[in-house]
């Protein structure tokens, strides 16, 4: 096969029609440049110039390889261009993970900073569970995620990154006994039934509720219907319960729902950001951005 330097010094003498010239132009000895096109000739099998007095010109077989050449060296250079912008960050996929707790539109002010700074990048987002987001990042499925905290899960590959705490508030139809108030406790929560409940092999929003619930003397007694995403809220404008749940989650304009802020010292809920112990240059860019726009106390 051609070397890429052979390659090179074909181009050049094809494109200037002269030893002398291309020689100077790339800054070897003529003589070293004639050997090199003498090897690449060998190489191939035919003559690639005719050598004339006032320099050389292609042969036909040189000319269809020299147009084949330019498209290489051209792919070669868009290739390793691509490269470089993939290995600084700017360009290349995404994939990004949140919990169905961490509603799409927190991450916006993120996505669309990520976004003005690559590019050439895109994102695929997708929404699954905190647990199975240390699966996907583990196995190299996704690049980077928003959990929410606590998960049972842990993998020596995945670092965890947590974010500041949000307020927890209580979601209710907008026809129940406690919708006319602006503040309530947890304990005040005994009676009613919830539309969420915890999985036995998960951690995240419904966990978190549970512990603070189980703190206070009571489990959750759980609605006819339940859900563990954010179809939890419809079915809490549908009367069928409550739910508590993030502050982020109470900027989604649900008809039939009204929320009440917890006033209990320790009704809060974590967050964290995963990603690999080692990211790559997409993933590190998200995580840098997101933590300049967090700016969690514990990094």
């Amino acid at each position: 096969m051609p070397s890429q330097r052979q390659i090179r010094y074909f181009l050049t003498v094809a494109e200037l029609g002269s030893f002398t010239s291309a020689a100077n132009t790339l800054f070897v000895a003529q003589p070293a440049l004639s050997r090199q096109i003498a090897l690449l000739e060998e190489t191939v099998g035919f003559l690639l110039f005719k050598r004339e007095p006032r320099g050389v010109s292609l042969t036909p077989s040189g000319a269809l390889l020299y147009e084949r050449f330019s498209s290489l060296e051209k792919t070669i250079a868009s290739a390793i261009e691509e490269g470089q912008q993939l290995d600084q960050g700017q360009s290349g996929a995404l994939r990004l993970l949140h919990s169905s707790s961490i509603p799409m539109d927190s991450l916006l002010p993120v996505i669309h900073q990520f976004t003005g700074e690559a590019a050439r990048a895109r994102i695929d987002l997708d929404r699954i569970s905190s647990e199975l987001q240390i699966s996907e990042i583990a196995q190299g499925k996704a690049d980077a995620g928003v959990i929410r905290l606590p998960v049972l899960r842990r993998d020596p590959d995945v670092r965890i990154i947590p974010l500041p705490t949000e307020r927890l508030w209580v979601a209710v139809p907008e026809n129940h006994q406690l919708a006319g108030s602006k503040t309530t406790t947890l304990q005040q929560l005994a009676d009613f039934r919830f539309v969420s409940a915890v999985h036995r092999e998960r951690g995240g929003l419904a966990r978190r509720v549970t512990d603070l619930c189980l703190a206070r003397g009571f489990v959750p007694q759980l609605a006819a219907v339940i859900s563990r995403k954010t179809s939890m809220l419809a079915l809490v404008a549908a009367g069928f319960g409550i739910a508590v749940i993030p502050e982020g989650m109470t900027r989604q304009k649900i008809p039939g729902l009204t929320c009440i802020q917890l006033t209990d010292e320790d009704a809060d809920a974590a967050s964290a950001l995963v990603t690999a112990r080692t990211p790559t240059p997409l993933a590190q860019r998200f995580i840098d951005l997101a933590l300049n726009y967090w700016k969690p106390e514990t990094k």
